[in-house]
């Protein structure tokens, strides 16, 4: 019998899910004593149940019922610890962070800040600007960089050297080594509204609709 791991958008649920399964095999485990018990009452008495067979059955009953209670310790582990990292993260409502996003706003003719995370060195870096049309208003050629955060300075210019219009721009990062693509993240800064606790961490809610984990948060200010 295969015993699968719940899985939950929230520790509430992800409990059910396990009580669900902690359930079923219960029953399971009775329909398997029932008919173990009939099945030894009604054997041949010249030809009895194999003791290897039998031995076999009860190890798979307790192997099942072994992974269920693992469950169970597990799932109370990953609830603590979500509540706990909850807790930790309360600190952060009010904060700005620094978490994946392409989305860059410019106001009254000042940019937001931003950056971009190299998963690996690159000999090439360059990160262009996009307004809403799709068009590039700036692009930024850095060069070679070692993996890691990055911060960008924009001073809210176009390419042609005018004031980018306010409004809303959408970042685009391309890095390589040599022929190759290095994986690069845009990163943009985000005022904390509030968190969540889903399953197995927090949430940290963005606003806009947006939402991070907190293991996204690459610096908060």
């Amino acid at each position: 019998m295969a015993v699968n791991a719940p899985s939950a958008s929230d520790p509430a649920s992800a409990l059910n899910a396990l009580a669900s399964q902690q359930g079923s095999a219960a029953d399971s485990e009775q329909r398997f004593l029932k008919l173990l018990v009939t099945q030894l009452n009604n054997q041949d008495p010249l030809n009895p149940l194999d003791n290897a067979q039998l031995t076999s059955q009860l190890a798979q009953m307790s192997t099942v019922s072994g992974i269920e209670k693992l469950n169970g310790a597990v799932q109370s582990l990953l609830a603590q610890s979500g509540s706990s990292q909850v807790l930790q993260s309360a600190a952060l409502i009010g904060r700005t962070v620094l978490v994946p996003g392409k989305d860059v706003g410019v106001k009254d003719g000042a940019p937001e800040k931003f950056g971009i995370d190299l998963a690996g060195a690159a000999d090439s870096v360059k990160v262009s600007v996009k307004n809403a049309a799709g068009d590039t208003v700036r692009t930024f050629d850095l060069g070679a960089l070692p993996p890691g955060v990055k911060m960008i300075e924009w001073d809210g210019k176009t390419s042609t050297g005018t004031t980018a219009p306010d409004g809303a721009y959408t970042l685009s990062v391309t890095a390589k080594a040599g022929k190759d693509d290095v994986p690069a993240l845009a990163l943009t800064y985000a005022k904390v509204a509030s968190v969540a606790q889903v399953y197995g961490g927090a949430s940290l809610d963005l606003g806009a609709g947006r939402k991070a984990g907190l293991d996204e948060v690459r610096q908060v200010l």
